[in-house]
C-alpha cells in the first residue's frame, strides 16, 4: 500500500482541482452496511420486491418498503462521519476538492462539514421524503412517525400523492441534473479520486473513464481491485479512513 499511498499523495498535492468521487466503502467506515454485503439488507429483503415501478403500482409493495425505511432510518441518522469523510471536508475546506460526487444517501459528507452546494447526490438522500405528485418535503423521521402510528402506505396531507424518500429506487430513472453536472464536473477536474466504489454500477462508473478521456489524472482508493484500476495512476487498497488523511496535509 505504501507505494501507492506515496504516488496518490503527490499526485493530490500537485493537483489544482481534484473531484472525489464516494460509493459505500466509505459510509461502511461510519457503520452503515452495504446493501449488498452478506448480512446486508437485500440478503433479507428481496431487491425486485422494492423497484420503482412496484411501489408506484402496489400499496403492499409501499408498505414492505415503508417496514425497510423502518430499521433503516435510525441507521442513517445515528451514523457519525468518519476519518475518510471528515479528510474530503478539510481538503474542500482548503480549497483543494472543488466538489464531492457521491452514490451515498447518508449525508455524511455534508455532516463532515462539506458545503451542501458543492456535494452531488446521484442517487438522492434518505433524509428527505417527498410527495410523488407535488413538490411538498418532509424530514423522514415526520414520515416514519407516521408509519409507526399505524399509517401503512403515508400520503401527501396537501395533494394526496404517494410519499417516498428522495432516494433513487431500482428502475427509477437518474436525476438529470444531477447526472449532467457529475460528468461535467469530472470532465473539467485535474484529478478525479474515487473512494469506496468498485466502479461497477452504471452510468456513475463511467466517471473514471471520462475524467481520463478528458485529460484529469485518476486516483483510486479501494479495498478491493476495481475494473479501472489498470488505467488509474495510482491505485490504493486500503480503507477511506485510513488512506484519506494521509493524501494531503
Amino acid at each position: 500500500m505504501a507505494e501507492g499511498l506515496a504516488r496518490a499523495a503527490a499526485l493530490v498535492q500537485a493537483a489544482r482541482d481534484v473531484v472525489v468521487f464516494t460509493g459505500a466503502g466509505i459510509s461502511t467506515e461510519s457503520g452503515i452496511p452495504d446493501f449488498r454485503s452478506p448480512g446486508g439488507l437485500w440478503s433479507r429483503f428481496d431487491p425486485r420486491q422494492f423497484t420503482f415501478d412496484k411501489f408506484v403500482a402496489s400499496a403492499e409493495a409501499r408498505r414492505l418498503y415503508w417496514e425497510m425505511g423502518r430499521e433503516v432510518g435510525p441507521v442513517l441518522r445515528r451514523a457519525e462521519p468518519n476519518a475518510g469523510h471528515h479528510a474530503i471536508a478539510r481538503m474542500m475546506a482548503a480549497g483543494k476538492v472543488s466538489c464531492v460526487i457521491t452514490q451515498n444517501i447518508d449525508g455524511l459528507h455534508q455532516k463532515a462539514g462539506c458545503a451542501a452546494e458543492k456535494v452531488i447526490e446521484l442517487h438522492g438522500t434518505a433524509h428527505r421524503v417527498g410527495c410523488l405528485s407535488c413538490t411538498k418535503e418532509w424530514p423522514r423521521e415526520e414520515i416514519e412517525g407516521w408509519v409507526e402510528g399505524g399509517v401503512a402506505d403515508p400520503r401527501c396531507d396537501a395533494c394526496g400523492g404517494m410519499l417516498k424518500p428522495r432516494t433513487i429506487s431500482f428502475g427509477q430513472a437518474m436525476p438529470q441534473h444531477e447526472t449532467a453536472l457529475a460528468f461535467e464536473r469530472a470532465a473539467a477536474c485535474d484529478l478525479l479520486l474515487t473512494v469506496g466504489t468498485s466502479l461497477v454500477v452504471y452510468p456513475a462508473a463511467s466517471l473514471a473513464p471520462a475524467a481520463k478521456q478528458a485529460g484529469a489524472r485518476l486516483v483510486i482508493v479501494n479495498l478491493e481491485p476495481t475494473d479501472y484500476d489498470e488505467i488509474a495512476d495510482a491505485v490504493v487498497h486500503a480503507k477511506a479512513g485510513e488512506a484519506l488523511p494521509r493524501l494531503y496535509t
